[in-house]
């Protein structure tokens, strides 16, 4: 299937007939992190074959690909957030390539095409590597940083699933081992904080810290802006790829943080929010880097006090492991930021060492990360000069409410993430009614919950203003979704009591029809996370990833494989029907699951093509009935695509519901 090309105008994507595009799409796969057949974090390992390993098969193997590609299109996906890793691409060695693996991702690139799937390509990571309690980057970059990742564990300087599950238990969650959502905790252990800060500023807080003759952050950057160009190159001829991820979630480091500070409230001199988990100072994290035992505060949300508190502490490094390798001197040491004296304790501690540089008060987004976008953009279109850029920040920051930077790369979208953080974090959807723990509000019924959602997806928006020369951009949604293991597991447990109906899924649709609520409020396009072929409902294993289990697809729901539906979950909640392309420009669309009645109206342009809506026959199997203002209907494809054509005027109204008597 030939697809049309897209571009950006303002904050729509257009395609080549001048018709507005709403991407909906899906992040393909959560299990793309993890080498293939037996890298998921279910399986213990020491990471002592990261050289070794390969990606082929992830995310699936090409014998699987018409039966996936085939249900995502039926599902009326246009577009996928293809995920592949830095380690899939370069894990043998720096400069070392996995041809196979190269060959492999651009044919599922291809075969995407061919079921009517744009692509963007996703550099994915988090919390760094997966010998970091991650995923992403290579086990070699570590080395080459001067760290051991395998102390690790022991140095209290990464929590990693492998090393803190016990798996002689015999499956399911474990939060006295591995507490739900501990991954995310490692982006403020040393482990993360001294690569990230390296990655992105190297030049200015270890100017002394060279590998290879390069310093650290000119290294590391070359290596990832070349394992994106073997990609690139491999799909640069393919019309329905529109880009590159610049670089999923990344993190932070120490940039901007004072070198003391333990974030335990909000004051006026430390605004940002307080999360969970231990509250490093980097401090913190160079000491029990160099071996020396600190006290980490611990903070929980504590419904009481209706915000997060101290709950406790944790003693990192009791055993004094260094983690860095033999010979490497600490480069934060060596370039001022502290010093060591013969005791052990750190002297002449410089409390702006990571917040200014050359008499000024750095900033992460505008003095790095836009740097980093266009290094990103100057990489892939030396291959392609067409592509478009799909940007990120730190969402663990509040940056991007406050919109992005000045500055940056031409042709880019604001592919940003947002979730619903308490149903996300605590694995429950509070419906009726939702406390946030940041600030303490109560939302109360379904109506002010996607008010909620939409406000706040609202701002996500609102950030894409900057971008482009201050011309806009298209919002891409990069992440949202729900953990369907809600509630321990409740409908799987339903389902494992032979319980097939829709009833335990009742949680699920609300949610995510809230949530796709308010994306067709601010006509935002997405992709939604994420498809995994290797879901389990087994809670140790879900996406084979740390626990999470977000994925929309699992075999463990699939109890008739002639089906495209079966094992689907939750189905009516993210399989709905919009406006794919729009002759004209969308001016706003909305679904009303309870009554299945779908609204929209477009602004005309009698030039453009015909509008295009995707009906799925899950909500109007028995037969619908349209109404249009002008023009007529007609089904196309496989009976699930409404086409509108020979439209006269310049407003079209469309009304679609369920036939009478249906």
């Amino acid at each position: 299937m030939s697809l049309p090309r897209l571009h950006l105008e303002g904050d729509r994507f257009v395609d080549e007939a001048g018709r507005h595009v709403i991407l909906r799409g899906v992040n393909l796969g959560g299990d793309c992190k993890v080498p293939f057949p037996d890298g998921g974090t279910h399986i213990p390992t020491d990471f002592a074959d990261h050289r070794e390993v390969s990606f082929v098969g992830r995310p699936f193997p090409l014998s699987e690909a018409e039966e996936h590609l085939g249900r995502l299109r039926h599902w009326g996906f246009n577009c996928l957030r293809l995920l592949t890793t830095w380690e899939a691409c370069e894990h043998e060695g720096p400069g070392k390539y996995d041809e196979a693996y190269l060959d492999y991702f651009a044919e599922i690139c291809r075969l995407a095409g061919e079921y009517g799937l744009y692509v963007f390509i996703d550099f994915h990571q988090d919390v760094w590597s997966r010998m970091s309690g991650g995923d992403g980057a290579p086990g070699w970059t570590f080395e080459k940083a001067g760290l051991d990742f395998t102390t690790f564990h022991e140095a209290g300087a990464a929590k990693v699933m492998q090393h803190c599950y016990d798996y002689a238990r015999g499956g399911g969650r474990q939060e006295d081992t591995y507490p739900t959502m501990t991954w995310a905790h490692n982006y403020r252990r040393p482990g993360n904080a001294i690569m990230w800060t390296l990655f992105f500023a190297g030049e200015d807080f270890a100017p002394g810290h060279e590998i290879d003759g390069l310093n650290a952050q000119a290294y590391l950057q070359q290596h990832y802006m070349g394992a994106m160009q073997e990609v690139a190159r491999r799909v640069k001829d393919m019309p329905h790829v529109l880009g590159f991820d610049t670089l999923n979630e990344p993190g932070s480091g120490w940039i901007g943080q004072e070198m003391s500070h333990q974030h335990t409230e909000k004051t006026e001199a430390h605004p940002e929010r307080v999360m969970p988990g231990p509250a490093w100072s980097p401090l913190d994290g160079l000491l029990v880097a160099r071996g020396i035992p600190r006290t980490i505060p611990v903070m929980r949300f504590n419904p009481a006090e209706m915000k997060m508190t101290v709950k406790g502490e944790e003693r990192a490094n009791e055993n004094r492991v260094s983690i860095w390798r033999d010979g490497v001197a600490c480069p934060f040491e060596q370039a001022g930021a502290y010093r060591l004296n013969a005791n052990g304790e750190a002297e002449d501690v410089n409390e702006t060492f990571f917040t200014r540089k050359d008499g000024r008060e750095v900033s992460l987004e505008a003095d790095y990360m836009m740097p980093f976008f266009s290094r990103v953009a100057d990489a892939i279109r030396e291959v392609n000069p067409d592509w478009m850029v799909f940007a990120e920040l730190d969402p663990q920051r509040e940056s991007t409410e406050e919109g992005f930077p000045e500055g940056g790369p031409d042709n880019t979208v604001n592919a940003s993430h947002w979730y619903d953080v308490v149903t996300l974090v605590t694995k429950t959807f509070l419906y009726p009614t939702s406390v946030n723990p940041f600030t303490g509000r109560t939302i109360e019924g379904p109506q002010a919950i996607e008010d909620h959602y939409t406000k706040q997806l609202g701002r996500t928006k609102d950030a894409a203003e900057t971008l482009n020369g201050g011309k806009g951009a298209p919002t891409l949604i990069g992440e949202f979704g729900i953990p369907y293991d809600l509630d321990n597991a409740a409908a799987y447990k339903a389902w494992a009591s032979g319980d097939r109906s829709e009833k335990p899924w009742e949680k699920h649709v609300i949610a995510l029809d809230l949530m796709y609520n308010a994306l067709d409020r601010l006509l935002l396009s997405s992709t939604h996370w994420n498809y995994t072929v290797s879901n389990s409902n087994d809670q140790m294993i879900g996406d084979a990833w740390n626990q999470e289990d977000l994925s929309i697809f699992s075999r463990d729901q699939q109890d008739n494989p002639h089906s495209k539906d079966s094992g689907g979950r939750a189905l009516k909640g993210f399989c709905r029907p919009y406006i794919r392309r729009a002759q004209g420009e969308i001016v706003s669309q909305k679904f009303d699951l309870a009554h299945r009645k779908f609204v929209a109206e477009i602004s005309v342009d009698k030039q453009s093509g015909p509008t295009e809506i995707y009906v799925p026959r899950l909500h109007y199997g028995s037969g619908c009935d349209i109404s249009l203002t002008s023009g007529r209907a007609e089904f196309g494809g496989d009976g699930q695509v409404v086409m509108i054509k020979d439209v006269e005027s310049n407003r079209l109204d469309i009304v679609i519901q369920l036939s009478a008597g249906a």
